[in-house]
């Protein structure tokens, strides 16, 4: 291997945002992870000064400013980084001056709030399988007398005028309504282990977006920008489309009446691992994000909206995304969500497919 390939294959093994800096700040180079980071291409930041993205008075424009003063690498723990009209996140810096280059410097990123999302993601996960005991306590407690309320207002319509039966008409109707919430209560009840086997992503995210174009999405724009060279993730097709179709879902809801649009997008983005029982760690490599340009989640809700009965809506029933990430989970893998007014991103991180292994893996 020549020293050229061994530094490009260095370069993008990288895990975490690494960005070569000229001189005046220019971004001469940026890694795979930058560009995850960035949400754009590195032909998009290379020539640009830092201070484009991360304003002037930015930390990371003073660290920059530390090193090149003082001739030696210098880092900040528990930095506010904000890129563009992205929410500021906790980050790690660490800036090294290149001696044998001449002028540049290299910076790197050390996101600080993953572990504390996968943590999140296990305990929404122990939220969500609470709820078994009582979803299968609602199907016996609740379905039978249920039944018996709809069936005697359908008896009392028989003999009713018509301004009667607008009151047995409103009984059925609520009697329906709480049995399609028992319905979706008792899919937690479901404690079989995902039936893993190769699935092809984009095959799954076209059918949950041909089926919300057509139904529940139909005022709303999707753009797509997928990676072409993903390979397959384990998992089951089924409940993958259930986890996308539940995503757009609330990205519909959420998108404008008039210029409502949904961005769904695919990548490869190594680096991150997920422990699995017996000591094992799994890397989650496969990146699904869908995103909305609606008003965005209250911040009071960010953190908990995976927990099961919370909800941003008037109306909702806050079971949906309690069960993508329990699906997501029983997947092996993590979702993340990050809001700000005018935009809302969900990001799905999945396993790549490993063959035998992972087939007759419960």
């Amino acid at each position: 291997m020549t020293q050229q390939l061994a530094f490009d294959a260095l370069w993008s093994a990288i895990p975490y945002p690494a960005l070569l800096l000229g001189a005046e700040n220019a971004i001469m180079a940026a890694n795979p992870a930058a560009e995850g980071f960035a949400d754009t291409s590195s032909r998009q930041l290379i020539g640009k000064p830092l201070e484009r993205f991360v304003g002037i008075d930015s930390t990371l424009v003073d660290l920059i400013a530390q090193s090149r003063r003082s001739g030696v690498p210098v880092a900040q723990y528990n930095v506010m980084v904000g890129w563009g009209d992205q929410a500021p996140q906790l980050y790690n810096v660490h800036v090294a001056p290149l001696h044998e280059t001449g002028e540049g410097y290299l910076m790197l990123l050390h996101p600080q709030g993953m572990a504390d999302r996968m943590d999140r993601s296990l305990g929404h996960r122990s939220a969500a399988r609470s709820v078994t005991g009582m979803a299968a306590m609602l199907a016996h407690e609740i379905r039978n007398p249920l039944a018996g309320i709809s069936g005697a207002a359908q008896l009392l319509e028989m003999g009713l005028g018509d301004s009667d039966r607008e009151l047995t008409g409103l009984i059925r109707a609520e009697a329906a309504r709480i049995g399609q919430l028992v319905d979706r209560v008792e899919q937690f009840g479901d404690l079989r282990p995902a039936q893993r086997r190769p699935v092809n992503i984009h095959d799954v995210l076209d059918r949950a977006r041909r089926a919300a174009k057509a139904g529940f999405a139909a005022h709303v724009r999707f753009v797509e920008d997928y990676d072409p060279s993903l390979p397959p993730t384990a998992g089951d097709p089924d409940q993958l489309l259930q986890v996308f179709q539940n995503l757009m879902k609330n990205a519909a809801e959420a998108a404008p009446r008039v210029g409502g649009a949904i961005s769904i997008a695919s990548a490869y983005r190594p680096g991150v691992k997920m422990q699995r029982p017996g000591g094992r760690s799994e890397s989650l490599p496969l990146v699904v994000t869908v995103s909305d340009n609606g008003p965005g989640i209250p911040e009071s809700l960010i953190r908990d909206i995976f927990d099961p009965f919370v909800s941003s809506k008037v109306n909702g029933t806050g079971l949906g995304l309690s069960l993508v990430s329990k699906l997501i989970s029983d997947h092996g893998g993590v979702v993340e969500c990050d809001s700000r007014p005018g935009r809302t991103r969900f990001r799905v991180r999945l396993p790549v497919w490993r063959g035998k292994f992972e087939e007759t893996e419960a």
